[in-house]
């Protein structure tokens, strides 16, 4: 059969492709910007017909419907990635948390470690042999509709066609659902202050012309990336990318012509920004999509020399643990990609693995750098990954330092009104004065 015949046997409207889903399912949604809010909200309209029906959520960009009290055992949320529209869910016992580094996701879905009954998604438009693009989101979406038993897609026109492994044909598609809205966008940041800006300062020390790089979206990066004016032949090998990094590539700071592993090209899993984002990466070669159990397998990132891995933490403490998806025993965020990139970059020639926080929060009552990590708190990166950490008091290297010389350290980029404080902890707890 044709392609087109096939796309036409397929096309319905979102109420009917959604009444695939029964009571029991286990349901992923796109990830990031790829989540179809068309389709979950088609599907949230059910839920009183529905018992049980479990959604597997990575990042939750869209409004997450299934998370609303109303909606309490007939969708159960199970997250490895804990957003501003599903924390309330964890934290009030309806959904649950689940820890998993991001790039074992796919086999995860593969081998049947996680449920995968229904997949649904955003792709591009078909072109003229029949292959749409899954834009923005690689990750784990490939594997999903490869061993989804039921794969429902939007297609959308403001989708992006990206490069790299992100084709998937037509027939692979068991429901299609045409749409013409807008695509979820990441636009929540503030402004940068001179606590970040600092940080960003502290950081761009640390990186040299010609080094990879990975980092995430936020204040705190899009920090650094303004501080990287200076710098010569970046290359980028990063789990995702958002709007802060588009300057330095129009500007050929970042090209990418340096790097062992992939030169000229940007390696990426997923992007979330704004429309400019989506805009900049349609049809543009440079930016090559892979599965998430590639771009973040340490063994992979590894392969580029010079590997700079950032990654942000809520808390780390004397010894150098780190904190960077919980706020005590309640969770935050998730572990995301910060130990796969971690160790990638540590196992990499001259690579260097970098852990940045503010120095303190609420307002500078509490510090982040504490004498230990409370009862409770989970461990995201152990004190044996961490080599650099950097405040916007400075940057130390723990790397091989003993653990009086980690803590004197870590005292030192400190805020000021907290070092004291900390050396009498560490002395008590310890019996050694630093």
């Amino acid at each position: 059969m044709d392609w087109r015949e096939t796309y036409k046997s397929r096309l319905t409207t979102a109420d009917e492709a959604v009444k695939v889903v029964k009571s029991g399912d286990f349901v992923i949604p796109g990830h990031a910007a790829s989540e179809s809010e068309l389709l979950v909200n088609a599907l949230a309209k059910r839920y009183l017909e529905l018992e049980n029906v479990t959604i597997i959520q990575g990042v939750a960009l869209g409004s997450s419907p299934y998370c609303k009290p109303e909606m309490a055992g007939h969708f159960i949320l199970k997250s490895m990635f804990v957003g501003a529209n599903t924390r309330k869910s964890i934290w009030e016992n309806r959904g649950t948390f689940f820890p998993l580094m991001f790039h074992e996701f796919p086999r995860a879905f593969r081998e049947g470690y996680l449920g995968s009954d229904v997949f649904i998604t955003m792709v591009s438009p078909p072109d003229e042999h029949g292959y749409c693009s899954l834009g923005m989101s690689v990750d784990h979406s490939k594997e999903l509709v490869k061993c989804a038993k039921t794969v429902i897609a939007e297609v959308n026109p403001n989708v992006p066609r990206t490069y790299g492994d992100t084709f998937v044909h037509v027939s692979d598609l068991d429901y299609i659902v045409e749409n013409h809205g807008p695509i979820l966008e990441l636009t929540r940041f503030a402004t940068m202050d001179e606590v970040t800006q600092a940080i960003g300062r502290n950081v761009a020390k640390l990186i040299k012309n010609g080094d990879t790089l990975q980092m995430g979206a936020g204040t705190i990066p899009d920090a650094i990336l303004y501080y990287l004016k200076d710098k010569r032949d970046l290359g980028i090998h990063t789990e995702m990318i958002s709007d802060g990094l588009i300057d330095l590539i129009e500007s050929g700071i970042v090209n990418g012509s340096k790097k062992t592993l992939n030169p000229g090209k940007i390696i990426l899993t997923f992007a979330q920004g704004s429309k400019k984002v989506y805009e900049y990466i349609n049809l543009n070669p440079m930016f090559q999509f892979h599965p998430v159990d590639y771009v973040n397998n340490p063994c992979v990132i590894a392969q580029n020399d010079n590997m700079v891995a950032i990654n942000s933490a809520l808390e780390i403490d004397l010894s150098g643990q780190v904190c960077a998806e919980a706020l005590g025993s309640k969770q935050y965020s998730g572990i995301g990609g910060q130990l796969d990139f971690i160790r990638g970059a540590a196992a990499s020639k001259n690579g260097r693995p970098i852990i940045v926080l503010q120095s303190t929060a609420k307002n500078a009552t509490i510090s982040r750098i504490s004498c230990q990590l409370k009862p409770g708190t989970p461990v995201t990166t152990t004190r044996n990954d961490v080599r650099w950490v950097v405040t916007e008091y400075g940057a130390v290297n723990l790397f091989c330092k003993s653990e009086r010389e980690r803590a004197a350290a870590l005292i030192s980029i400190a805020h000021p009104n907290f070092r004291a404080e900390l050396k009498g902890q560490y002395a008590e707890i310890y019996g050694r004065v630093l």
